[in-house]
């Protein structure tokens, strides 16, 4: 006698192991009232006849069927649980028939995936192709309007920083626009949407990181707007003394007059106190003279001010002054103001011509230069007296002073030409410029 079993086995085709399992297409019905035992002996005579499953096991409860077992692939694994949803008085499935670890059905799988793939990327080709078109427009396009917005603003923004930041805020957005239309092409809308969303914030957490980078490019963005200096004026800027080389998105480059190149951050010089020696030709400077109190003070400043009309790089207007400064322990001490070129001779070697000019002058005219350290003023004299003679005259006292050496010349050997350091630092080899490779400056 044939049980009911072996009858539906024989009712239902052969199944071949090699064959990709598909779902049932119509519901799996039980006659008469369904039952959780009638859903568990159908389901489980169905598993068992197919070949693909191992301790097969199905438990029903209160319409809800639990799946137990191993079975050689995830394609199996998923039929049956497409199976059982698919039984009539089925309420709900849990699937927990585990997937054994078979090289065939690996090798298998990799192979069906890799013939999905294949037919999804002839399907796709066309999309992928104009999505390609889309993006070579949309730079030929940002680069059109980039070289139209560069050649319009060349004559309206000077700083050629502002005008490339100009340039890149005009460009981009055209670029980001490409962007959109080639993903809304391969359908990724959503992350169309999130690529344009996110630019604002990318940029802002890139600024947090890179602040200090961001800092600097907004100080040279400012610099090169304003243009306090430009390419070989003499500043001082930030303790440092030298010649602008190069101003570039990082940092400003002098050369200093020892020959030394410095890179100052943009940031620092932007905040700094800038002073350009070479914004305005003419220059004010100064130095101190000490006199004695017995010398006459009218006499010395007459004298200081005829060496200074006489020298050729004191410049006649504003007027050279010669004032009292104030009255020291020992001496009356003289400040001596003058005006020169800056850009033509150098304020060091000036004031050591002037110097040594006021010097010479004084001692000839008979003023007094005494040393406030060693200087001891007694109004009344020391008088010496000896007890076996009478007393005489100190040698020292009868002995001629000498008269000072001629030394009126307006410039000598040690003193060189006179000429600006700047001018010399120019003249001499520069070497190589550190990031010379784009300068913000004018000039």
């Amino acid at each position: 006698m044939v049980s009911s079993a072996e009858a539906l086995r024989a009712q239902e085709p052969a199944v071949d192991p090699g064959e990709a399992p598909a779902a049932p297409r119509q519901p799996v019905s039980i006659e008469n009232a369904v039952e959780d035992r009638a859903i568990a002996e159908r389901l489980d005579d169905i598993l068992s006849s197919t070949g693909w499953f191992e301790n097969a096991t199905v438990e029903v409860r209160e319409g809800v069927v639990f799946l137990d077992g191993a079975a050689g692939s995830q394609d199996h694994r998923r039929w049956a649980g497409e199976l059982a949803a698919n039984t009539e008085g089925t309420v709900a499935v849990v699937n927990r028939i585990e997937v054994r670890a078979d090289l065939r059905s690996t090798f298998g799988r990799a192979g069906e995936e890799s013939t999905r793939l294949y037919g999804q990327a002839v399907q796709a080709w066309p999309l992928v192709l104009l999505a390609l078109v889309i993006a070579l427009a949309t730079f030929l396009v940002a680069a059109l309007i980039g070289r139209f917005s560069r050649g319009f603003l060349s004559t309206r923004i000077s700083s050629p920083l502002l005008r490339s930041v100009v340039v890149r805020a005009i460009t981009i957005p055209v670029f980001l626009l490409g962007i959109y239309f080639v993903l809304r092409v391969a359908g990724l809308t959503s992350l169309a949407v999130t690529v344009l969303g996110g630019t604002g914030l990318i940029g802002i957490v890139i600024g947090f990181a890179f602040r200090d980078i961001a800092e600097n490019f907004l100080a040279s963005l400012l610099l090169s707007i304003r243009n306090p200096f430009r390419s070989g004026d003499l500043i001082d800027v930030a303790g440092h003394v030298g010649i602008v080389q190069n101003l570039n998105t990082r940092s400003t480059v002098l050369l200093t007059l020892d020959g030394n190149h410095v890179q100052i951050p943009n940031a620092m010089v932007f905040k700094s106190i800038i002073k350009n020696y070479s914004s305005i030709p003419s220059r004010r400077a100064e130095f101190l003279v000490g006199i004695g109190y017995d010398s006459s003070t009218a006499k010395a400043q007459a004298l200081i001010s005829e060496v200074l009309r006489e020298h050729p790089a004191v410049l006649e207007t504003p007027e050279p002054l010669v004032l009292v400064d104030q009255l020291g322990a020992a001496t009356v001490d003289l400040k001596v103001q003058y005006w020169f070129d800056s850009a033509t001779y150098s304020p060091a070697k000036i004031n050591s011509a002037l110097l040594r000019l006021s010097k010479n002058a004084l001692l000839s005219g008979g003023i007094e230069l005494p040393d406030p350290a060693r200087e001891v003023v007694f109004p009344q004299g020391v008088p010496f007296y000896r007890r076996d003679r009478p007393a005489e005259k100190s040698p020292a006292s009868t002995k001629q002073k000498k008269s000072p050496p001629v030394d009126d010349q307006a410039v000598t050997i040690g003193e060189g030409n006179l000429q600006s350091e700047t001018r010399e630092a120019a003249e001499r080899p520069r070497g190589e410029i550190p990031e010379s490779s784009e300068n913000l400056l004018k000039g």
